[in-house]
């Protein structure tokens, strides 16, 4: 068994916070992972599997459990039943971006606007990682995954993971348990073969942020420095050097509001109309039918808001912090909570508190946030 001794999570998460746990195991390869899991799930130990620490916000106290860290790396290139696709199997611990840069250098289309975002493949289907337009439920075939409750391995279709915006049965929500609890131990994505050449760009949220018209040809190599370009510009690409970047990415979820609750929002606030499910067929039979059946009026689709403009326009600025605090907001991007340096998880959990309430108390819109958190509380 590969165990290592334990490191205070601080040095392993892109937030800097969280003490040491108990134990530490490293898995280096498949076999390892599922052989640890079992272990720990056996012992009855809490338990932590610590991908690139990207997403996490973790408390300071030490971690009364093992931590499980997924290093296993590799991208195979597989045929794919459809023509002009290709599909890659990929181990849970891959750096995401390495993917992303690995299927750009191939030629293949689906996860170009993904491009930049940190930590591991592993915990991409986990929220539904999405950027621009692109999400991972738009590739995603299936995943190899070891459940708590057997200890089997099993691999299960893209389908049965209930993937939505920024969701899946394997998310840890704020207050609630994982539908399924399961740990990711390899994934597989189906990607378009397009090749080096440019090309339009499907989609229009994309075309937007890339500042290109539905006409424009550029290269998949070009999207992706772009897209790079513009989360660095945001503070969003991981960098030492740069306070802005110790975070974990966007700390509170753009919200899935009703129409009719944001048309109670200023009409400033940037939305999105989101895709409304398609009505069921319904089928009458023959000798039941009368004549014209009316149809039932359409649902409106419920709308995505920004949570940034939210925090922004109930007066944090950029860059806000609270008196006395190591905690603050981006100065580059009002979603992003900092670690200014050696902030402590309360500090954190102090500002997130402090910008939850106010916006909700301004637009009864209470935020969620989008990290898992680990012995803290809001």
């Amino acid at each position: 068994m590969p165990e290592v001794a334990p490191q205070p999570l601080s040095r392993l998460t892109t937030l800097r916070t969280g003490g040491a746990p108990a134990r530490m195991i490293d898995a280096h390869t498949p076999a390892e992972l599922v052989d640890a899991l079992r272990e720990v799930w056996a012992d009855g130990d809490d338990w932590l599997v610590l991908g690139g620490g990207s997403n996490l916000f973790v408390g300071d106290a030490p971690f009364d459990g093992t931590v499980v860290r997924v290093l296993t790396r590799g991208i195979e290139r597989m045929p794919s039943p459809r023509d002009g696709h290709v599909r890659l199997r990929i181990q849970a611990g891959h750096p995401w971006d390495e993917v992303a840069a690995h299927a750009v250098d191939a030629g293949l289309a689906g996860i170009e606007a993904l491009s930049g975002i940190p930590g591991t493949a592993g915990a991409a289907p986990v929220q539904n990682v999405g950027a621009y337009g692109q999400e991972i439920v738009q590739t995603l075939v299936e995943v190899d995954l070891i459940d708590e409750d057997t200890g089997e391995v099993a691999t299960v279709p893209a389908s049965d993971l209930g993937l939505g915006f920024r969701t899946s049965v394997l998310k840890h929500h704020y207050g609630s348990v994982p539908a399924r609890r399961a740990v990711i131990v390899a994934l597989t994505l189906e990607l378009r073969e397009v090749g080096s050449g440019a090309q339009p760009v499907p989609g229009s949220q994309l075309r937007t942020a890339l500042g290109l018209d539905e006409q424009d040809a550029v290269t998949l190599a070009w999207i992706r420095e772009r897209i790079i370009a513009i989360r660095r510009g945001k503070g969003m690409v991981l960098d030492d050097a740069d306070p802005d970047t110790y975070s974990a990415g966007s700390f509170f979820q753009n919200a899935i509001v009703t129409d009719a609750f944001a048309r109670t929002l200023p009409p400033e606030c940037p939305r999105w109309p989101m895709a409304p499910d398609p009505a069921p067929v319904r089928v009458i039979p023959l000798d039941e039918y009368a004549g014209l059946d009316p149809l039932p009026p359409a649902p409106l689709p419920d709308v995505k808001v920004s949570a940034a403009w939210l925090i922004e326009h109930t007066g944090f600025g950029k860059g806000f912090r609270l008196p006395r605090s190591r905690a603050g907001l981006s100065t580059k991007h009002a979603l992003a909570l900092t670690n200014r340096g050696g902030a402590t998880a309360d500090e954190i959990a102090e500002l997130a508190r402090f910008v939850r309430s106010r916006v909700h108390s301004e637009f009864g819109l209470l935020l969620q946030p989008e990290p898992v958190l680990v012995n803290v509380e809001l």
